[in-house]
């Protein structure tokens, strides 16, 4: 495993260029048996590597799983509250290496310090949080039919569980899913994104550095086909939770329906914000441009679509256009900058078909739409923020994830229109209504199909204590984050203890039979 970086000297790009990192099984750092590996680039700079990283084979998940169940047995039954302290003590590494690892994040996947820091914030968030849930992991209790007899429920572990995590919140999202996990006494593999190998591993180095025990968790890099779905398939991993794509999702959700396995998706969103003519302008304009291009628009969250009052319209796409240009696209360890690249080329490419779509199915391209790739961009993976109006439901543009800095600017000529074009889409993550009606305000809470509903707020900017996740093709139900975090990590095991010392036969003796 490559040396530390320490927290008082922040790695530059040429000294993560000389690292090479293998997987972490069992608690020791080791090379794949393939001896292997891949180099993660920074998106900002394709010259720049940040190391070379273990491509793994099925042997290498052979060997992670069973040191994850073997590690299970005692794991499981180590008190939850020792459980949450070491996990506490994870979210107190993160919190003091948090600008160590924030521009990593920064080299590594492309989005800018500042968000980069919120990323990192937002695993110590969730590292507090289920430490407390060390302390309750609640179940039910309930009165019997019957007397002498006591009846509750209780929540059990499942085993080994494996984790799928994307590039784009490469810090966040495994703590949503590792951390919860782990309090309820699972052991996990995690399988993070090619793109974002380092961070995962500076993850799991600052959970092992907090004590966890060795094989409780286990990183193995490499594809998704072979790392991936080796997890999938293996018949000792009882559980699989990823983000990601709706058709990788989907794949992995039916092999997992076929080995009757509990599998928990959080996948696309096409997300809109709806503006009405009584909204704050200069507010909606403000959540707009955040919702839809912080991130560089790499956010299943991300404002897509701004459906926008007929009355207003012109006034909104003129303002928009303006704020828009204003945006500094660079770097994004340098602070004055507001966009950064997408996360690889093959991205930069697939975002630019779907402007050439939108040109085609007769969208207006009202700012932006090229690849910037000469002077400080020569190298990199940049796009223009991108702006189409006069988009109606139908285009491919207002229907289909792009997942980069393109949003489509809709006109609608009512509340009830605007709701039925937020609605119109496949998915089902977020949406947003502005207005300043308390009437419309609860209406739209009601009426818009989504897991996540903002009012006079951006699609963006979900807290850990409250469910994340979407309905129709977003996910398959489960939910991220809050207390129901939990529910994904656990089986109920439901208790009858009879002191009757008689047998008792429920839905056929009555208390007044037994009585008597």
């Amino acid at each position: 495993m490559a040396t530390d970086i320490k927290s008082d000297k922040l790695a530059t790009a040429n000294d993560l260029s000389k690292m090479s990192y293998g997987n972490f099984i069992n608690g020791k750092w080791v090379k794949s048996v393939t001896g292997k590996t891949f180099t993660s680039y920074n998106p900002a700079n394709l010259n720049l590597s940040l190391g070379t990283f273990a491509s793994s084979d099925i042997t290498d998940v052979n060997n992670a799983v069973e040191a994850a169940n073997n590690a299970f047995k005692s794991w499981r039954k180590t008190p939850a509250p020792v459980r949450a302290e070491i996990i506490l003590k994870a979210g107190y590494l993160l919190e003091t290496r948090k600008e160590e690892i924030a521009q990593i994040m920064v080299q590594e996947m492309g989005k800018v310090i500042k968000e980069a820091r919120g990323d990192v914030q937002e695993a110590i968030d969730m590292a507090k949080y289920m430490a407390g849930e060390g302390r309750r992991l609640t179940g039910q209790t309930v009165p019997s039919e019957l007397p002498n007899k006591f009846a509750m429920c209780v929540r059990s572990p499942m085993g080994v569980v494996g984790v799928i995590t994307p590039w784009n919140f490469p810090i966040a999202i495994p703590s949503w899913k590792i951390f919860p996990a782990l309090v309820s006494g699972n052991t996990v593999v995690i399988k993070p994104a090619s793109d974002t190998p380092l961070c995962a591993i500076k993850f799991v180095e600052i959970l092992a550095e907090a004590g966890i025990p060795d094989g409780v968790i286990n990183l193995v890099t490499g594809s998704g086909s072979v790392v991936g779905m080796g997890l999938v398939d293996h018949p000792l991993v009882r559980a699989i939770s990823i983000t990601g794509s709706t058709d990788i999702g989907s794949r992995v959700a039916g092999r997992c329906g076929e080995l009757m396995k509990k599998i928990s998706c959080e996948l696309g969103g096409k997300n809109a914000i709806c503006v009405m003519d009584d909204a704050d302008m200069e507010l909606a304009l403000e959540g707009a441009l955040w919702g839809a291009f912080g991130t560089a628009g790499q956010r299943c969250t991300a404002t897509s679509r701004i459906i926008v009052h007929e009355k207003i319209y012109k006034e909104f796409c003129h303002e928009f256009k303006a704020i828009t240009s204003s945006l500094k696209i660079g770097n994004g360890l340098n602070p004055d900058v507001a966009i950064g690249p997408v996360i690889n080329k093959e991205q930069l490419h697939s975002i630019n078909k779907y402007v050439e779509i939108g040109k085609k199915e007769g969208a207006t391209l009202l700012y932006g739409g090229n690849i910037l790739n000469t002077g400080e961009f020569a190298n990199g993976c940049f796009h223009e923020p991108t702006i189409f109006s006069d988009v109606n439901s139908k285009m491919r543009i207002a229907q289909e994830e792009i997942f980069g800095p393109v949003t489509a600017i809709m006109p609608v000529k009512n509340f009830a229109q605007a709701i039925e074009v937020a609605n119109s889409t496949e998915f089902g993550l977020s949406l947003s209504m502005y207005t300043q009606n308390v009437n419309k305000a609860f209406s739209a809470i009601e009426e818009l199909e989504s897991g996540i509903v903002y009012i006079n707020a951006p699609t963006i900017g979900a807290e850990i204590q409250l469910p994340f996740g979407g309905i129709k093709k977003t996910g398959n139900g489960h939910r991220e984050a809050g207390t129901t975090a939990i529910e994904q990590f656990t089986e109920w095991k439901t208790v009858y203890i009879d002191y009757s010392g008689r047998l008792q036969k429920a839905q056929i003796d009555s208390f007044e039979d037994l009585e008597n």
